[in-house]
């Protein structure tokens, strides 16, 4: 299927698609390719973007790869050795450990030349090729042309420097201001994390609270409790709010999580589909006349713990292409009615459904707050025990 063109954004409306031009851009590439994602599994398309990394490195290409961790744990280090031994350079981001496993990087770009830049919901691995309705999950990508793609490889490089996750690194990712916003006229780049200050979750609820038309694709769906409320409330007073959710989902205790929530969400007046062709990955968020496109989902985890990459268009064109691939994925989709669900719900479905939103909900942040708030404290020590240290050498 041929993607629409505007003149610095394009939409990859298939897994198939978005790989199809991020291997032709890392051929292509002369000066450098920014690799970060959070799952790349081995197997057929595994290899082919590591052959394709390795080829840029034979043509003098600066190549930098970073991968999560724990997204990719079951991955060997040792897949990534003919990437090294031809110059490239590879870094896990937080390598495992008990003292700092719940913040994740969950981003996903490629960055070519510094001026074309893919982003979105796709990660590296067999089950992402295809339509998503004959074969394949269901992904969305998004390319980026000009300035925003500069911006992505800056972005880049900040937690590239930062992969190891250790206390002196840790302190430089936070003086970067990794969770920042960076606008242009007609997007901004939402760089969410872990803390406070999330610019992601602060400037989508400042665009949910004046909505009247939210259109939500959403793999993962246990939006933090005041996003909850504002999409409760808009369904009763009167605003289109309309969500599409997995009827197949990777991870059933998300779905069951999720689906503890339908009862209150339909009472508002929200409607509910489920997609049922293949498994449900994309991310799309249409809010009035703007659009999010990213890595993140409408969960607590992105809009809480993880590090997360959004932007978020106003050109009226994209706007419009993304509802137009919104009404695509609801074609495939079926309603959820309140009653029907209700009667359909057994006892126990409903205590699994309760005890999956408790911990994925709130002990899943709250656990990764307590992680984070212990950093800061080792943080400030370590910044307190080198002034005392410095001002003891002056003296």
């Amino acid at each position: 299927m041929k993607s629409l063109r505007t003149a610095e954004y394009n939409w990859l409306r298939t897994g198939e698609a978005a790989m199809e031009e991020m291997l032709t851009a890392i051929g292509s590439a002369t000066e450098s390719v920014r690799l970060e994602m959070y799952i790349f599994h081995s197997g057929p398309v595994a290899d082919d973007f590591r052959n394709a990394l390795v080829k840029a490195c034979e043509r003098g290409v600066l190549v930098r790869v970073l991968i999560d961790a724990f997204g990719s744990a079951i991955l060997p280090d040792s897949f990534w050795q003919p990437l090294r031994d031809k110059g490239g350079q590879f870094r896990w981001f937080n390598p495992l450990s008990l003292h700092h496993i719940f913040i994740r990087d969950h981003r996903k770009m490629l960055v070519c030349d510094g001026n074309i830049a893919f982003i979105g919901g796709l990660n590296i691995a067999t089950e992402y090729r295809g339509d998503g309705v004959t074969t394949g999950w269901r992904d969305l990508g998004l390319q980026i042309r000009g300035s925003l793609a500069a911006e992505l490889g800056s972005a880049f490089d900040d937690m590239f420097a930062c992969a190891d996750f250790k206390h002196k690194p840790f302190t430089r990712l936070r003086k970067s201001g990794q969770s920042k916003t960076i606008s242009t006229p007609e997007a901004s780049l939402l760089l969410g994390g872990p803390g406070r200050s999330n610019p992601l979750k602060r400037t989508l609820r400042a665009d949910l609270e004046r909505a009247r038309q939210v259109l939500i694709v959403s793999p993962y769906f246990i939006p933090p409790r005041k996003i909850r409320r504002i999409l409760t409330r808009l369904g009763r007073t009167g605003a289109k709010v309309q969500l599409i959710l997995p009827h197949k989902c990777d991870l059933p205790w998300m779905r069951m999580a999720a689906q503890s929530l339908y009862r209150r969400f339909l009472s508002a007046g929200v409607e509910i589909y489920e997609y049922h062709p293949q498994i449900l990955h994309a991310k799309l968020f249409i809010i009035d006349d703007v659009v999010y496109a990213g890595s993140a989902n409408m969960d607590a985890r992105s809009m809480n713990i993880n590090y997360e990459l959004m932007v978020r268009l106003s050109n009226s064109v994209m706007v419009e292409e993304a509802r137009q691939i919104f009404a695509e994925i609801l074609e495939h989709s079926r309603r959820v009615e309140l009653i029907p669900w209700r009667r359909s719900r057994s006892f126990l479905d409903r205590i699994k459904g309760r005890v999956a939103h408790l911990f994925l909900g709130r002990l899943d942040s709250f656990f990764a707050k307590r992680q984070f708030r212990s950093w800061k404290l080792s943080l400030e020590k370590l910044r307190l025990a080198k002034r005392h240290k410095t001002a003891g050498d002056t003296t």
